[in-house]
């Protein structure tokens, strides 16, 4: 794509302050951009008010600041999209796209795990019910920017996915594909373990007729038993010392090969290289064991 035209982003959730696996995603798409001379967005993910901290975007942005990681325009923030997230659910209600459902995890479970249409047809009420996409057109590949092609497991693909929870709150697959769209994303990268539901995000971007994005999808930062460092998983906060040197570790993680006396403690410079080296082919396609006592 032209360089012009290349519009990337990072969007991530206000669960907790950033930590070495999310650093790493958000230096990724960053570099992505700058170095093909496009744009780079943040967005909040604060779509599931339970689990978002008090306090933690705003802590996020300015982790990003401090570390050199400069976005462009304003930051979206999901909380104040609803409006348009709704509209969209009634658009496709009307294109007899979606129906009610009120099966809970323990019958999905119970039934290998995947929703197998139990309520596609009982015409149910909204009263206590999530929204489902009645889906007709599966998709169960698709091309990744490092990782080549990709096919997903046919029950996921098939699966009449959720757009609107129990609970009332909205669906990621939903709200980030609505806004991707609208933003005009052209190439997403992210971290690995959104690899699998990539195949219902380019259904609904066929269903909202939008182009649909490039993909690549970036190696994992493991902790040592194999779970990949998470908020979820207590991965510790970003320190706010040795800037340079955690960025120059990410920049290694990510298969590039920063000077070593980059590692020092000027950001700017280190990010400068970054950008003129960067190199997508050096990704590693594989996710990684990272020692949390080298963090920074």
């Amino acid at each position: 794509m032209p360089a012009s035209s290349y519009l990337g982003r990072f969007a991530p959730s206000p669960s907790g302050p950033l930590h070495f696996g999310s650093l790493v995603a958000a230096v990724g798409s960053y570099l992505q951009a700058r170095a093909l001379g496009g744009r780079w967005l943040v967005r909040i993910e604060d779509l599931d008010p339970p689990r978002e901290v008090p306090g933690a975007a705003a802590d996020i942005l300015r982790t990003l600041e401090r570390y050199g990681l400069l976005w462009d325009g304003e930051v979206m923030y999901q909380s104040q999209r609803h409006d348009r997230y709704q509209a969209v659910l009634e658009s496709f209600a009307r294109r007899g796209l979606t129906y009610h459902c009120q099966c809970s995890r323990a019958r999905i479970q119970a039934s290998g795990g995947f929703y197998d249409g139990h309520c596609r047809d009982l015409g149910l009420s909204a009263k206590g019910c999530a929204i489902r996409l009645r889906l007709t057109a599966p998709v169960y590949y698709f091309e990744d920017g490092i990782r080549g092609h990709i096919e997903v497991p046919g029950a996921l693909a098939t699966e009449d996915f959720i757009l609107k929870r129990r609970d009332g709150l909205f669906a990621y697959n939903l709200a980030v594909v609505i806004d991707d769209a609208d933003c005009g994303i052209t190439q997403v990268v992210r971290g690995a373990d959104l690899i699998e539901p990539t195949v219902r995000q380019i259904t609904l971007y066929q269903l909202l007729g939008a182009p649909v994005p490039e993909w690549l999808h970036l190696p994992l930062a493991l902790q040592e038993n194999g779970l990949k460092l998470s908020k979820q998983n207590h991965a510790p906060a970003l320190s706010s010392e040795q800037i340079s040197q955690t960025l120059w570790q990410a920049l290694h993680f990510l298969g590039q090969q920063p000077p070593a006396e980059l590692a020092g403690d000027n950001k700017e410079a280190l990010l400068q290289w970054a950008i003129r080296h960067w190199q997508q082919h050096k990704i590693p396609t594989q996710s990684q064991i990272l020692s949390l006592s080298r963090q920074g």
